[in-house]
C-alpha cells in the first residue's frame, strides 16, 4: 500500500520555484504537497516560526476548503480529445475534438450537474505521431492549454497495440466473430499481447504522474486498457478506480475461446466500477467471472455487486447520451438550414421519401443487409419504386485490413446493380455516400429522413438513433424552413436491430434481426405505411428520454456510483497478493488479521486448559478432493495433540457417525461431533451422545423425492443424505443452470415442508434441509458448559473452520467469557482472507497443517523428555536442546557429572 506521501511530481515542479531560470511545468490545480515534507524539520523552507503559526494555520484551514470544493476525475483513453495539426513553419496546433464523448461528458457535466468547480485531466494518445525532439514541447502545451497528459507511442508498438490486438483480436471477438482461420479474424498472436500490455503499463506511467491518490478519481474507458486498472490497483491500493466499456462484451461461450481471458477478468475487477450499455453486456460478464473464476454476484438495494477478496465491485448499466447543446447549436448554424433546403429541393420537392442510415464502413455495421432488404422492398412493393431513396453515409472505417476493402467493394457492387435494375432517369434508389461529411451535413440528412435505417449485425451503443431524434424535433429555424407552424407534433421513425447498444432503450421502434432481410425489408414497408399519429407518439417517446438522458446525466450518474463505491476505502485494510496481472487487493476490516504461528505456540506453552475445535472438509482436507478420507500425516498430527493431557481436542463435522467412527478410529482421545452438533463422543471409548433431542425425520420422506425430481433435470447435481439433513449440491452442474435450479429447489422446498420444523438454506453450490435450530455452535456451547460442569476453564482456545456454518462456532467461543479463565487465549480463524466472525486468519489448507504440525511438535518436545524426580531446570533446559538438536538430524553428545544418564 502506497502511503499518503506520494506527490504529484509534476505540481511540485510547476509550484516549486526551482531555481535555475527554467520554465516550470503548468499547475494541474491544487497543490498537492505529500504530508511527510510538511512535518516541520523535515524540509526548511516549510518550517514556520511561532509569529507564523497562526498564518499557518489559516493557510491550512484554506486549503483544507479547497481541497473539500474542488474535486478532480483523470478521464483516461487510447486517445485524448484533441485535434493536432503541424504548422507550415514548424510546430503543433491544437483544438478540441467537438465530436468525442470524452470532451462531451466534461462540458454537459459543467453545464447541468452541478459540477461546475470539478476538474478534468485527460490521459491518452494522439491521433498523430509526434517525433521524440518534440515531446516535451508537446507534453507542455497540451497540458497548459487543455489539461491534457499525452501517451507517446513508438510508431511500431503503437500499431501492434491498436491494430494488431485491440482491432485484429479483441474487437472481433467482442463482436462474436472467432478467429476460425488465419484470414477471419486473425490467431491470438502472444506478441500482439505483450504490445497491449506494454502499452497499458505506459498508461500507468503517465497516470502515476500527475495523480494525487486519495484524493482523485480515475476513469477508464474501453477495450483499449482493460488491464490498466491492476496496474493502477498494484501502485495504489485504494486507488478511486471506474472502468466503462463502450463496446459489447461477448457470451461466455464466445469470451472463453480468449487465451487471456482470465487475466483481462482479473484486471477488471480491480476497478471499483464497472460500467456496461445493456443488462446484456453485463449479463455476459458476469457470467464470465461466475463460469471462470467461480464468483457470485448479488442484488444489493438495486444495485449488482460482487465480492472479489473482500472488495465489492459494483456493476453500473447505463446507456450513453448525446450532448443536446452541441446538437442544438449545429441545428441552429445558417450552414445547416442551407443544405435541409438543398435537400428538400432535391427530395421531397420531387416526391420523394427518403430513408437513411448513417454507419462505418465496417464488416459488422450490416450495410450489405441493408442493401439486400431496401432490393427486396423494391421488389416486393413496386408502389415505392421512384418513391424512396436510401441514402447510405459510409462513414471511413476505424481499422483497415482485407475484410474492410471487401465490404467496401460488395457495397459498390451492389448499389450498381440496385441503380442498374431500379433506377430511372432522375431517380437512384441508393445514393451511397463514401466521403467524410461535416456534422453539419449529417444533421440536414437527419431532419430530412422520413425513416432512420440501423441494422448492425453487432454493435456497442450507436448514437445515430439519438441524433435523429433530436434533429427530427428541430427548432424555430428548422420549422420555418421545413414549412411547419408552431403547434405542428413532430414525428419520426426507427428500424434498429436488435443487437444494438441503444435498441432496450428505444422501445417505440421497430426491431429487426438483421440477418432476417425480409423481416428487415417488411419493417421498412412498415415505416413507411405507418399512420402519421403513431409516428408523433413514437416520436415524443423517445424524444422524452434522449432529452433526460444526455451524455451529461450518463456521466454524473456513474461518477455517483463511483464516489458510493470507493466511500469504505479508508476503512478497510488492503494486501496486495498475487504476481503479474493475477495481482488483486485483500480488503478487510482493520481487526482482521493473519493468525501467527508465533504467537499461538507461545500462547499453547503457556497455557494448561486447552480446548481444540476443528472443521474437517476445506480445513483439514481440500472441499474439491475426490478423496476425502484422512491422511496418515493428518491421523499422526491429531494424534499428538490428543496425547497431550491438557487438551481437548474435537472434530467438529457433517459426516455421519459411522463414517467418523471409521476414519477416526486411530485417534484414541480425539472428540467428535457429528451433524452440526447433534450427537458428540468425547473420546474414543465413549458413547455417542446427543446435544439436543433427535427430532422425527419423516421430513425426508417429503424432501428426497423433490430433490430427485431436480437431480434427474440437472446434470452434475447430487444428493447426499446425511445423519439429520439432506443436501443437494450442483458443484459440478453448469453454474447458471445450477443456481437457477437451486433457487427454484429452494422456494419448492419451502412450499412442501412449511409445516415442518426445518429449515431450507442455500449454500455455496448447494441445498441443505437440516432440523431447525442446529448448527455447529451446539458443539461449542455443549463443550463449554460440560468443562465448567467439571471446574474446568479453559485457558487456551482454538477454533478453525473455512466457511459461513464455523462462525456459528466463532460467535459462540468469542462470547463465553463465563466459561473461560479470565486470562484466555482465545483464536478464532477462518481460511482465506474474507468475511468472517472469526478474528484471525490463515491464507490456505497448508497453513493450517503448518501451523497444527507445529503444536503437534510442540505437544511432543513436552511429553517426550523424561527426568528424574530431582532434575534441575537447567537439566530441563539442557534435555529440551538436545531434544531439538537430535530432531534436527544433529550429532549430539551429551555429559553430566551429576546426572550421566538422564535421557
Amino acid at each position: 500500500m502506497v502511503s499518503r506521501s506520494y506527490s504529484n511530481l509534476l505540481e511540485l515542479v510547476s509550484d516549486g520555484g526551482g531555481g535555475g531560470g527554467g520554465e516550470s511545468l503548468p499547475s494541474l490545480g491544487r497543490r498537492r504537497i505529500p504530508r511527510v515534507v510538511t512535518a516541520s524539520g523535515i524540509v526548511p523552507d516549510l518550517d514556520c516560526s511561532d509569529d507564523d503559526t497562526d498564518a499557518a494555520s489559516a493557510a491550512s484551514a484554506s486549503d483544507r476548503s479547497s481541497h473539500a470544493l474542488r474535486e478532480r476525475t483523470l478521464i483516461v483513453a487510447n486517445q485524448l480529445p484533441i485535434r493536432a495539426s503541424r504548422r507550415a513553419g514548424g510546430g503543433w496546433e491544437f483544438s478540441w475534438d467537438e465530436d468525442s464523448i470524452l470532451l462531451q461528458l466534461k462540458d454537459s457535466l459543467r453545464a447541468h450537474h452541478g459540477r461546475a468547480d470539478m476538474e478534468f485531466v485527460y490521459v491518452g494518445g494522439l491521433r498523430d505521431d509526434v517525433p521524440a525532439a518534440d515531446h516535451d514541447e508537446v507534453a507542455h502545451q497540451l497540458l497548459d492549454g487543455f489539461r491534457c497528459v499525452p501517451t507517446f507511442l513508438p510508431t511500431d508498438l503503437r500499431s501492434r497495440f491498436y491494430h494488431g490486438f485491440c482491432k485484429q483480436q479483441l474487437w472481433p471477438l467482442f463482436h462474436y466473430m472467432l478467429p476460425l482461420s488465419p484470414e477471419l479474424g486473425g490467431r491470438f498472436d502472444r506478441t500482439l499481447w505483450q504490445a497491449y500490455v506494454s502499452v497499458n503499463k505506459i498508461f500507468a506511467d503517465k497516470i502515476l504522474e500527475v495523480i494525487s491518490p486519495e484524493d482523485d478519481y480515475v476513469w477508464v474507458h474501453d477495450y483499449h486498457l482493460m488491464i490498466l486498472p491492476t496496474f493502477l490497483r498494484k501502485r495504489f491500493n485504494r486507488v478511486k478506480l471506474g472502468f466503462f466499456l463502450h463496446s459489447p462484451f461477448p457470451s461466455s461461450e464466445i469470451y472463453k475461446t480468449l487465451p487471456v481471458r482470465e487475466e483481462l477478468l482479473r484486471s477488471l475487477l480491480n476497478a471499483d466500477l464497472i460500467g456496461f450499455h445493456t443488462f446484456d453486456y453485463a449479463r455476459h460478464f458476469l457470467s464470465c467471472c461466475g463460469r471462470m473464476l467461480g464468483l457470485k454476484y448479488e442484488s444489493q438495494r438495486g444495485y449488482i455487486t460482487l465480492e472479489y477478496y473482500g472488495r465489492t465491485v459494483t456493476i453500473k448499466i447505463l446507456p450513453v447520451g448525446v450532448h443536446l447543446e452541441q446538437l442544438q447549436s449545429v441545428l441552429n448554424l445558417p450552414e445547416t438550414g442551407v443544405k435541409v433546403a438543398e435537400l428538400l429541393k432535391q427530395f421531397c420537392d420531387q416526391n420523394r421519401l427518403l430513408l437513411l442510415g448513417v454507419d462505418d464502413m465496417d464488416i459488422f455495421k450490416g450495410i450489405s443487409l441493408k442493401l439486400l432488404a431496401f432490393e427486396q422492398l423494391l421488389m416486393q412493393h413496386p408502389e415505392w419504386r421512384a418513391r424512396v431513396v436510401l441514402v447510405q453515409i459510409a462513414n471511413p472505417a476505424r481499422g483497415r485490413g482485407k475484410d474492410v476493402k471487401e465490404v467496401q467493394d460488395e457495397s459498390d457492387a451492389m448499389v450498381r446493380r440496385i441503380n442498374g435494375a431500379f433506377g430511372q432517369p432522375g431517380y437512384q434508389p441508393v445514393i451511397l455516400i463514401d466521403r467524410p461529411l461535416q456534422f453539419y451535413e449529417r444533421m440536414a440528412y437527419y431532419v430530412v429522413a422520413e425513416c432512420c435505417l440501423v441494422t448492425a449485425v453487432r454493435d456497442g451503443m450507436n448514437l445515430i438513433p439519438y441524433e435523429y431524434v433530436i434533429a427530427r424535433q428541430g427548432n424555430e429555424k428548422i420549422d420555418m424552413i421545413l414549412g411547419l407552424t408552431s403547434s405542428a407534433r413532430k414525428k419520426s421513425t426507427l428500424v434498429l436491430s436488435e443487437f444494438i447498444g441503444c435498441s432496450p432503450s428505444l422501445s417505440g421502434a421497430i426491431r429487426v434481426n438483421p440477418w432476417n432481410v425480409d423481416a428487415v425489408a417488411d419493417a421498412m414497408d412498415s415505416a413507411l405505411e405507418m399512420p402519421e399519429g403513431e409516428k408523433v407518439l413514437r416520436h415524443e417517446k423517445h424524444h422524452k428520454y434522449v432529452s433526460t438522458h444526455d451524455v451529461g446525466y450518463w456521466a454524473n450518474s456513474f461518477l455517483q456510483d463511483l464516489e458510493r463505491t470507493c466511500l469504505d476505502h479508508s476503512r478497510r485494510r488492503c494486501w496486495g497478493i498475487g504476481f503479474g496481472l493475477r495481482f488483486r487487493v485483500v480488503a478487510l476490516d482493520p481487526n482482521f488479521k493473519k493468525l501467527a504461528v508465533e504467537h499461538l505456540v507461545s500462547a499453547y506453552r503457556r497455557t494448561s486448559t486447552r480446548i481444540i475445535l476443528l472443521d474437517y472438509d476445506g480445513t483439514l482436507m481440500p472441499q474439491t478432493s475426490f478423496g476425502k478420507s484422512p491422511s496418515s500425516k493428518t491421523i499422526d498430527m491429531l494424534n499428538s495433540l490428543c496425547r497431550d493431557q491438557n487438551n481437548m481436542v474435537f472434530l467438529v463435522s457433517t459426516k455421519k457417525q459411522s463414517t467418523l467412527d471409521e476414519w477416526f478410529s486411530p485417534c484414541q482421545n480425539l472428540g467428535l461431533a457429528a451433524e452440526h452438533g447433534y450427537f458428540l463422543r468425547l473420546r474414543r471409548d465413549a458413547e455417542w451422545e446427543t446435544c439436543v433431542p433427535v427430532t422425527d425425520c419423516s421430513w425426508k420422506q417429503i424432501a428426497e423425492p423433490v430433490m430427485k425430481t431436480y437431480t434427474e433435470t440437472t446434470d452434475g447435481s447430487t444428493i447426499d443424505d446425511k445423519e439429520t439433513a439432506i443436501v443437494w449440491s450442483y458443484e459440478d452442474a453448469d453454474p447458471d443452470f445450477g443456481s437457477c435450479q437451486a433457487k427454484e429447489l429452494h422456494d419448492h422446498l419451502e412450499s412442501v415442508l412449511a409445516n415442518e420444523s426445518v429449515t431450507v438454506k442455500a449454500g455455496l453450490n448447494h441445498v441443505e434441509v437440516k432440523p431447525q435450530g442446529v448448527s455447529k455452535g451446539l458443539v461449542a456451547k455443549r463443550l463449554l458448559s460440560m468443562m465448567q460442569e467439571n471446574g474446568l476453564l479453559p485457558d487456551f482456545v482454538l477454533c478453525i473452520g473455512d466457511d459461513r456454518s464455523d462462525d456459528d462456532m466463532f460467535e459462540v467461543i468469542n462470547t463465553a467469557a463465563n466459561c473461560l479463565s479470565l486470562d484466555a487465549e482465545i483464536f478464532a480463524c477462518t481460511v482465506g482472507r474474507k468475511p468472517s466472525k472469526a478474528k484471525y486468519y490463515l491464507d490456505d489448507l497448508a497453513d493450517i497443517v503448518r501451523l497444527i504440525q507445529g503444536l503437534a511438535n510442540v505437544s511432543d518436545e513436552m511429553h517426550s523428555i523424561l527426568l528424574p524426580p530431582d532434575a534441575s531446570d537447567t537439566a530441563l533446559r539442557l534435555l529440551v536442546l538436545v531434544d531439538r538438536m537430535m530432531k534436527c538430524g544433529l550429532d549430539t553428545q551429551f555429559q553430566s557429572s551429576r546426572s550421566p544418564n538422564l535421557w
